[in-house]
């Protein structure tokens, strides 16, 4: 099958896009630490260790999605993260608009969405896997 220049790129923007604005959340988890999530995992009774995984899925996995390096891979790592904050902060808004009338969570929603995207149609031609 012959490769699309034009899916290509369009991937490299999904990519570019998602990976940078979720290495800025954890950018801000590194400058300011992970007390808050931390206590955050520990009032739903898990160890409080836990909370490293939001550097996982918001350090290392976009560092992956921009790069191209098995974004497959760093795209299911944010997606799972996208769940886990589900789960964890924003299992009481699953079902509440905002004053737009829009989703509540349209934006978690969107990176969920995307990083799922990614993890099915892999990085393309413009990455460092270069597939």
């Amino acid at each position: 099958m012959k490769d699309n220049p034009r899916a290509d790129l369009g991937k490299l923007v999904l990519r570019l896009a998602l990976g940078l604005l979720i290495l800025l959340h954890g950018i801000a988890k590194l400058r300011g630490g992970l007390d808050q999530i931390t206590g955050l995992v520990e009032s739903h009774g898990l160890p409080g260790f836990i909370a490293y995984g939001a550097l996982v899925g918001e350090v290392l996995a976009p560092l992956m999605v921009l790069a191209g390096f098995y974004a497959r891979i760093g795209g299911a790592l944010i997606a799972f993260n996208m769940l886990v904050a589900f789960a964890l902060v924003h299992i009481g808004q699953l079902g509440q608009l905002n004053e737009q009338g829009g989703w509540a969570l349209e934006l978690q929603g969107m990176y969920l969405a995307a990083a799922v995207a990614i993890a099915l149609i892999g990085p393309g031609r413009y990455s460092v896997n270069g597939k």
